[in-house]
């Protein structure tokens, strides 16, 4: 049994891990939210799991630090500056990161990054998002994971790479682009497509998301999985040994 401490625990993803931890053997340690005592839930805690906001990163980063414990960050919208923040946590802790927490985008990253590594820039690549109308962030980090795992089955970078928000008379696609599209509604849990174009074939690699508990369960399976790491900075490729 691990006792998983929940930042965001309001939130919808907060809930859901909640939810689901007495299934799987595992104990609440406790909560909190904007403005709670993060440190204080950590000292409670095996294992942090974040799921708030990047404006509540360093707190949460430092708390880790200061309990000694690990922390899985699956909150999305995070930039540079976060990922350095994170870097020089994990040289103290074990930190796990990711854009998405099923264990199926995990694999279909896998898929997405041999694929690309095999198929030349004539292949042109697209990835299309839908989510809720509640998410505040485009593209989502599940399909910027994706187009990472792509970038680096090209062995480029993706900020060299992508094109998003097309509109107007934009010219013919770039070659060799790693295409993005977000759409917004309803209550969608998360459904992402790769598709890979190339002369007279294509490939579409999908994933659906049917209800927010599997990427719950993935939050906790990457929380366990912490447990006695090493200090270092993981993702939920590391979980399933990709």
């Amino acid at each position: 049994m691990v006792r998983i401490g929940i930042v965001g625990s309001e939130g919808r993803m907060g809930q859901a891990i909640a939810a689901i931890l007495p299934e799987l053997g595992h104990e609440l340690a406790g909560g909190v939210d904007k403005g709670g005592d993060v440190a204080r839930l950590a000292d409670a805690s095996d294992v942090l799991v974040d799921f708030s906001s990047p404006g509540s990163l360093e707190a949460n980063l430092h708390a880790a630090i200061g309990a000694g414990i690990p922390l899985a960050i699956g909150t999305t919208g995070l930039e540079e500056r976060h990922h350095r923040a994170i870097d020089d946590t994990a040289r103290a802790v074990p930190i796990l990161q990711t854009g998405n927490t099923s264990l199926g985008i995990t694999l279909l990253s896998h898929l997405v990054q041999e694929a690309a590594a095999r198929l030349g820039e004539d292949w042109d690549i697209e990835i299309v998002e839908m989510h809720h109308r509640h998410k505040v962030d485009a593209p989502s980090g599940t399909a910027l994971l994706l187009g990472e795992a792509a970038a680096r089955g090209r062995g480029v970078e993706l900020a060299d790479k992508r094109e998003s928000g097309r509109d107007g008379h934009t010219g013919e696609r770039v070659q060799g682009a790693i295409g993005f599209a977000a759409l917004r509604g309803g209550t969608v849990a998360g459904e992402h497509s790769v598709i890979m174009a190339g002369a007279q074939e294509r490939l579409t690699f999908a994933h659906s998301a049917e209800d927010r508990s599997i990427f719950a369960r993935g939050a906790a399976r990457a929380a366990e999985w912490l447990i006695g790491r090493n200090p270092g900075r993981y993702t939920m490729r590391d979980v399933l040994e990709l």
